[in-house]
């Protein structure tokens, strides 16, 4: 199988290139830069991509081995990626007067990499395209073999090229949406100039993941937390598929739930799949343990370790358990600053990333934890998954209890659930002009439960209740996200019947906040 290797040098937006090239149905993966080169040679590169960074080359210890030009393989550098290249490769970079952050307009002439893209044409016929930089540093020196094949005023040296090596610079950030043409760009350099065959897809991907399960767990058995969601939900199908009644699931209803989440949940796995689904109620053991807790982090890792908790306690009941394996995908990954290159700032933990007590006494499987979510659903409806279902709203781990901000109660849970689930009732039902529901337009919302009271009136009467914040985005790849322009018909009703039907909450606001710089989830 081709397969592309991005070394990353820090870039907060590195993950997206990974996306970008599995986009392509090419199979990458991310390293370090200081990867060795044996380790470099072993992974067989089809192409290599080396990311963005937030250093000057010329003062930074962020130094990959130079060997790698001599793989005889296609290299990308992006960003700081081009000016290590041209630091490499004998070419100088330098302090530019000039630097440019956001939107630019490059000029380009022609070169294999741009054949053909182009997003407007200058006065004097000049192909210009349309890019999002962010640099201070700029080349000042090509190295041997180079020619300019990109440029602009602030930045002579926009975009490098050495077609007889295949080896190529570019200033700008293709991997970001802001970049018009970046995807074309990326898989102009992935899918010909390094030739890759896009033979990544989630149908080829079942056979393998099941093959490489059956080799881990053998004969022995794996007990899995399923929480509704679609992560654990695709990997039960999954492990279920691979090894049958070898996995139990334990579907832990924590009193953090969705309304009806628990019946829906046994009604799909243990009714329709035929999956062995043990229920457990611990809600109060949940509520017990997170009273009086209001900091964010905590209260994430107290429900994290209750489940490790209650899966203990169940794992004892199965004698042959040697497994526990957990739905976590490669964005958890790379938020919780897990990714193989140990470079991201962790932005908050997942209570299923980062290893589990050696007391618990089980191996861990997570044969979804490379797979970004789009791959995830993919997967999910090839191994025939209801679309309903695969195509639902994330929802986190913690459940409400990162949607109830503050102290986590029962009866704020009550509030929210209700509430939250009059929004998403009225999502599904409200579409617009071509018949698309709003639900499908966007990727995901929700409720948040504010533990404040405001003032209102209702009757004759004055009120002193609790405030709900709705939230509704629109993302491609939940590392960045734009809040959605719901009509302000459809927010109406929706606040309406929650202050209507929801005794408890006189006051509805919505959040439109993007990610950056607010996360998804409120904590």
């Amino acid at each position: 199988m081709d397969k592309i290797l991005i070394l990353d040098f820090g870039s907060q937006v590195t993950q997206l290139i990974a996306r970008r090239v599995r986009e392509a149905h090419v199979f990458c993966e991310l390293h370090s830069f200081d990867m060795p080169i044996e380790e470099i040679r072993a992974f067989a590169p089809t192409g290599i991509i080396l990311s963005g960074g937030p250093n000057s080359v010329y003062e930074s210890d962020y130094q990959a081995d130079p060997a790698l030009f001599e793989l005889g393989v296609p290299v990308l550098g992006i960003c700081y990626g081009m000016q290590w290249m041209a630091q490499a490769l004998d070419g100088k970079v330098e302090m530019g007067h000039v630097r440019e952050f956001g939107f630019a307009e490059v000029g380009t002439v022609a070169s294999r990499l741009f054949d053909g893209i182009v997003d407007r044409q200058g006065d004097n016929g000049e192909h210009l395209i349309e890019v999002w930089m962010s640099h201070g540093d700029k080349v000042t020196k090509l190295p041997e073999g180079f020619h300019v094949i990109g440029s602009n005023d602030a930045c002579p040296v926009a975009a490098m090229a050495d077609e007889k090596r295949h080896f190529y610079g570019v200033q700008w950030h293709p991997e970001v949406t802001h970049t018009k043409q970046g995807r074309a760009m990326l898989n102009r350099f992935v899918l010909e100039i390094c030739g890759a065959q896009p033979s990544w897809t989630m149908p080829n991907y079942i056979d393998e993941a099941i093959a490489k399960i059956r080799e881990q767990v053998g004969d022995e058995e794996v007990i899995l937390g399923l929480s509704g969601g679609v992560d654990s939900s695709v990997a039960a199908a999954l492990i279920h598929r691979a090894i049958g009644d070898q996995l139990t699931c334990v579907f832990v209803d924590h009193g953090l739930l969705r309304l009806n989440e628990g019946k829906m949940v046994m009604e799909m796995f243990a009714d329709n799949l035929g999956v062995k689904v043990v229920h457990v109620d611990a809600s109060a053991e949940f509520m017990g343990k997170l009273a009086g807790e209001t900091d964010p982090e905590k209260k994430r890792k107290i429900i994290g370790a209750e489940f490790v908790e209650v899966f203990q306690a169940e794992s004892k009941k199965l004698t042959n358990a040697k497994w526990l394996a957990q739905g976590t995908i490669y964005p958890d990954v790379i938020e919780s600053a897990g990714a193989k290159t140990k470079k991201a700032h962790s932005i908050k933990s997942h209570h299923n990333v980062g290893g589990l007590p050696e007391t618990l006494n089980l191996k861990l499987l997570e044969p979804l934890r490379e797979l970004f979510k789009d791959e995830v659903r993919e997967l999910g409806v090839a191994l025939g998954l209801p679309h309903s279902m695969v195509y639902r709203h994330p929802f986190p781990g913690p459940g409400l209890g990162v949607r109830i901000l503050g102290e986590v109660k029962h009866e704020y849970a009550e509030l929210l659930r209700r509430a939250d689930a009059i929004f998403i009732e009225e999502l599904r039902a409200t579409r617009d002009e071509k018949g698309v529901s709003w639900y499908d337009k966007t990727s995901q919302a929700f409720a948040v439960f504010l533990p404040v009271k405001s003032v209102g009136v209702m009757g004759d009467g004055r009120t002193y209740d609790y405030v709900v914040a709705l939230r509704a985005v629109i993302t491609s790849d939940f590392m960045t996200a734009h809040w959605a322009e719901l009509p302000y018909s459809l927010l109406g009703r929706v606040s309406n019947r929650i202050i209507n039907e929801v005794r408890g909450i006189n006051r509805v606001v919505y959040d439109v906040s993007g990610k950056p710089p607010a996360t998804i989830e409120w904590e």
